[in-house]
């Protein structure tokens, strides 16, 4: 028999702001606000106003599939805390070995343009998501640094240009032209 109740806590740090109103999370800090609707996952989520704010998630009854919930939704509050803090930053690199891929970043860094791939005339036009922002790197030659607050997001738009240059047709063993994540971090570190 498991037992009937399973928790979770979170500590919230100061300076950031969260509000849970009917599985609707709102976290809110000096980089700015996110916001999760998780409603399709059946738990409680409280919020503990004390000397340290807290959050608390609680599992009643719950299969294993449904306990594992629990540090999922944590993890999840836990990155959104981080977005609002520190923000996210994903490095990507240009891997070619004969014809050089142009990464041409236009409307202020909100879609990348990307040419020469493989010899290609095709131009791919790759979108970021709202909020996420791509710019050239400035110390590293063809590397791509992609910013911004919701991990979702970032993480996303980085495959989205990892998937516009894949190699069709050709064995991908001896063809590994293509744009790679380099790295993953956050924008403010820690000193």
């Amino acid at each position: 028999m498991h037992d009937v109740l399973k928790t979770e806590e979170l500590d919230i740090p100061s300076g950031v702001e969260v509000s849970v109103k009917s599985r609707v999370i709102t976290v809110t800090g000096p980089r700015g606000t996110l916001t999760k609707n998780v409603r399709h996952v059946n738990m409680d989520i409280r919020l503990l106003k004390g000397k340290t704010n807290k959050v608390t998630l609680a599992v009643w009854q719950g299969g294993r599939k449904h306990v594992a919930c629990l540090r999922t939704i944590k993890s999840l509050i836990s990155n959104m805390v981080n977005g609002v803090t520190k923000g996210f930053q994903y490095k990507m690199r240009a891997v070619y070995a004969h014809f050089p891929i142009n990464c041409i970043i236009q409307e202020s860094g909100t879609k990348v343009e990307i040419r020469n791939f493989l010899g290609e005339k095709t131009v791919r036009h790759v979108d970021m998501l709202s909020g996420v922002t791509v710019a050239e790197s400035t110390t590293q030659k063809d590397e791509l640094i992609i910013e911004g607050n919701d991990i979702d997001m970032v993480s996303q738009s980085a495959a989205s240009i990892h998937g516009s240059c894949l190699v069709r047709n050709k064995d991908i063993r001896k063809f590994l032209d293509g744009i790679y994540v380099s790295g993953k971090g956050t924008i403010v570190t820690d000193e």
